[in-house]
């Protein structure tokens, strides 16, 4: 009997019934591994859409090129004394705080970015809201801006929380709370909507 062979992803004869079980075997438990493990990765992003009342290139220029107008200042280092917040609009660009007496901190960066389309950035900041110098330990988040009748429809993901280590399943719950992504890109919605 010829049937497939697990062997290196080549079709070989084989000549019992039980090979050709086994082979099947292996398949659907891989198949079920790949969904079980797509499933977890779902499971373990902080997901969240909004409507804004503008176009998505307001929408999205004002997420980039006006960080500093809307982002909550009780979500920075230097609260109050703030100086600056931005995000230098680039692949590779640094998003940066300045605070006072010159300090400056980069929480993250951007890995990529569609102009009015989308933008992804390495999110350095750890679950003790420490910088997190190395991005290859840094979470990932990807936000794109789509029209939706005379609104942008803004879809928002922040994922890979397992790079954070132990503390990763409280910070993607507590990045997932109302006091988290939500507050925040509501501070966005209502910059633009103003």
């Amino acid at each position: 009997m010829i049937g497939l062979g697990s062997r290196d992803g080549f079709l070989v004869k084989k000549k019992h019934k039980k090979s050709i079980f086994c082979y099947a075997n292996e398949f659907s438990t891989s198949i079920f591994l790949i969904k079980l493990f797509t499933f977890y990765k779902i499971m373990k992003t902080v997901t969240y859409t909004l409507h804004i009342s503008a176009s998505p290139a307001t929408v999205f220029a004002k997420f980039v090129n006006e960080l500093n107008e809307w982002w909550p200042k009780a979500y920075t280092w230097s609260q109050d004394q703030l100086q600056e917040i931005r995000i230098d609009g680039q692949k590779d660009g640094l998003c940066t705080e300045i605070g006072p007496y010159g300090f400056r901190c980069d929480w993250g960066r951007v890995t990529e970015i569609i102009p009015y389309k989308s933008i992804g950035l390495k999110w350095q900041i750890s679950p003790k809201r420490e910088p997190i110098p190395d991005p290859a330990k840094a979470s990932d988040i990807k936000v794109s801006f789509e029209q939706e009748g005379d609104a942008t429809k803004v879809n928002f993901e922040h994922y890979n929380f397992e790079l954070h280590g132990d503390e990763a399943d409280n910070y993607r719950e507590m990045m997932g709370s109302e006091y988290g992504w939500p507050y925040i890109l509501n501070c966005l919605k209502t910059y633009c909507e103003k």
